[in-house]
């Protein structure tokens, strides 16, 4: 899956939502200490980038292991995508990801499945590459969006209070729609591939 990294960056961005998410890291983080939060952000944030640079990695080889060929994962993955988009543009009760419990979080629900959750995972898994050059572009995005992941959790109180809940709502929503319209462009890749394959 050959990608530039702007649209590797902006892919993962919309992805792991963390804009969306902002609500998911206020609420978890509600009962800590505000001293403590920003050492939870910044271990949950590297949690997550970590997990999917191991499956960035080693995504060809956990294909292999699985009998599954990369149009199979494009497809399945878009599917997850649509479904995520789709919870995006139309709000649910239990929100994006489902209900999260309470209590002091440690990898889920913020590291998993808020920012490394199932479509996140099946994106990355997509772009393994033999080209050097295509992998640093990949990692290089991941760790811009690891960057975009901190500024926004460690000020996600403040940005919640500035922006207001309505307008935070009207931006996951936009971010839905662009997600769905890359979800549908990732499915037609897929079917195309598969489509040579016959």
């Amino acid at each position: 899956m050959t990608q530039s990294f702007l649209q590797t960056f902006i892919l993962l961005l919309l992805v792991t939502d963390p804009f969306g998410n902002v609500p998911i890291f206020v609420t978890a983080l509600n009962a800590v200490p505000s001293r403590r939060r920003p050492r939870i952000v910044v271990r949950e944030c590297l949690i997550a980038f970590l997990l999917l640079l191991v499956f960035m990695f080693f995504g060809r080889h956990f294909l292999t292991a699985l009998n599954l060929t990369e149009v199979s994962l494009r497809i399945g993955g878009s599917v997850i995508l649509l479904l995520i988009a789709i919870r995006m543009v139309f709000p649910h009760p239990d929100g994006v990801l489902g209900r999260t419990e309470g209590g002091e979080p440690f990898i889920v629900p913020l590291a998993i499945p808020a920012l490394a959750g199932p479509s996140a995972l099946a994106t990355v898994l997509l772009f393994t590459s033999n080209s050097k050059e295509e992998v640093m572009i990949h990692v290089a995005a991941l760790a811009a969006v690891l960057a975009v992941w901190l500024v926004v959790f460690l000020s996600a109180d403040r940005l919640q209070r500035l922006l207001g809940a309505q307008v935070m709502t009207a931006f996951e929503r936009l971010m839905g729609l662009i997600l769905t319209a890359m979800s549908i462009e990732m499915l037609l890749g897929g079917v195309r591939a598969f489509i040579k394959t016959l």
